[in-house]
């Protein structure tokens, strides 16, 4: 299971949302599981709630997303750039040809996008 976090899961995390906690917990423990946050994302979630960025990236079962230069130029596509890049690494590549599914704490915002969904509102 690869889950994609994007801004609004992860500020939801660092509040103790219990949903968010238990994909953390899980990508931790089991194998298989594969939590990513995107590096434009954990930005925008910090200025959202300072701190989470280094909460979140000091989680061992959590991988930073780097911006390199597929994702920037896919960037353009979107509105904000923690949505483009969290969109960009939910696509499917050759090491994940299912993609990611999106972690997010605003399902509406993911409303008619190309993205699998787990929505982390209680």
């Amino acid at each position: 299971m690869h889950i994609v976090l994007d801004d609004t899961a992860m500020v939801a995390a660092g509040r103790g949302n219990l949903l968010a906690s238990r994909l953390i917990h899980r990508a931790h423990a089991e194998p298989g599981w594969h939590l990513y946050a995107p590096a434009c994302a954990l930005v925008e979630a910090d200025r959202a709630r300072p701190g989470t960025a280094e909460h979140l990236a000091a989680l061992p079962a959590l991988t930073v997303l780097d911006l390199d230069l597929p994702a920037a130029l896919a960037l353009t596509a979107d509105a904000t750039w923690a949505q483009a890049h969290t969109r960009y690494a939910a696509a499917p590549t050759p090491e994940r040809p299912t993609g990611a599914v999106v972690a997010t704490a605003d399902a509406e915002r993911w409303k008619g996008e190309s993205v699998r969904v787990i929505d982390l509102t209680p």
